[in-house]
């Protein structure tokens, strides 16, 4: 049956060309985002799964940073302290070569007054962005976290884990800055016989640090000057195993970041498979379209068309 007042093809040519048109948008969009899930609308799961990988991501970079600023203050306090070993090295030597009878102490004090101040200088050099962990406070905390880690588990449970450095006397502090107290390594007192008394006597304190200069070829004094040496050895060790814990420290700092930046390549990855668009596959679709919507087009307009061939059986 023929109608003027419905015209079933012009319909249906109409509602297909809308939808191929509806669909040439989608691609379109995809096209010009790179996307195929761009919203929620698109794809909820998908999309929710990214939008939390991708802050997951965020917190991941952040953890990078954090590691590259630890990294970063531990370097200095390694770089510190290996020169502080050598100072104390040479501190040692000299001490050694004052056993000798006969020599003037004083002057070999001289030298080693001199090598003090370079462990104190040292020591209050190694700062960085306001953290120095060769000196502080004995009553303040005793160790430094460095953020590892970040992670989410199969509940959504967040844990950050963490890099911890012990900065107390056990640990790397060579100058303890607590007023009345001395428990550095280097500023700690210790006793020693001298000329039949017992005196006590720091490594590098500012106001306790030993003085070799009244000391005489008397056998006990000499004895006091050898338990000199043995603090200093004694310091030297325990700077070894600080130095060791800093170095231990700066190796898994590196590692960890090796991994954190693999890991964020991998959330890119993984989120890139969830939601980006195959652009080969949306080319050859967008051309598709193109092509049915032309023809859609064109079948409007034949439908379209049959309003004048009705016209023409009531001519003549």
């Amino acid at each position: 049956m023929s109608s003027i007042n419905t015209n079933v093809a012009a319909m249906t040519a109409l509602q297909t060309l809308s939808q191929t048109n509806k669909e040439l948008l989608g691609t379109q969009n995809r096209i010009s985002t790179g996307l195929r899930v761009k919203d929620a609308s698109d794809n909820a799961a998908y999309w929710s799964i990214a939008t939390t990988m991708r802050s997951d991501r965020a917190a991941v970079s952040t953890v990078e940073d954090a590691l590259g600023l630890g990294a970063a203050t531990v370097e200095v306090a390694v770089t510190a302290l290996n020169s502080a070993i050598e100072t104390i090295t040479k501190i040692k030597a000299k001490l050694v070569a004052a056993r000798a009878p006969g020599l003037d102490r004083g002057k070999i004090q001289s030298e080693i007054a001199e090598l003090q101040a370079e462990l104190r200088n040292t020591a209050g050099s190694a700062v960085f962005s306001g953290e120095n962990w060769l000196q502080g406070d004995s009553g303040g905390p005793l160790s430094k976290t460095i953020v590892a880690s970040f992670s989410r588990d199969s509940t959504g449970s967040i844990t950050i884990g963490t890099i911890e450095i012990n900065i107390g006397p056990s640990g790397t502090m060579l100058f303890d800055t607590t007023t009345g107290t001395v428990s550095g390594i280097l500023d700690s007192v210790a006793s020693y016989a001298l000329a039949g008394t017992t005196a006590t006597y720091s490594i590098a304190g500012a106001t306790t640090g030993m003085n070799i200069s009244g000391i005489t070829d008397d056998p006990d004094d000499l004895l006091g000057l050898e338990a000199m040496v043995d603090g200093v050895d004694a310091a030297l060790n325990t700077m070894t195993d600080a130095a060791t814990l800093l170095g231990a420290a700066k190796s898994r700092i590196n590692l960890q970041k090796d991994f954190v930046a693999k890991l964020m390549d991998a959330i890119d990855v993984g989120i890139g498979q969830l939601v980006d668009a195959d652009m080969n596959e949306e080319s050859t679709r967008l051309q598709a379209l193109q092509v049915r919507q032309q023809l859609g087009v064109q079948a409007l307009g034949i439908a379209n068309q049959s309003a004048q061939m009705i016209l023409r059986l009531f001519q003549n």
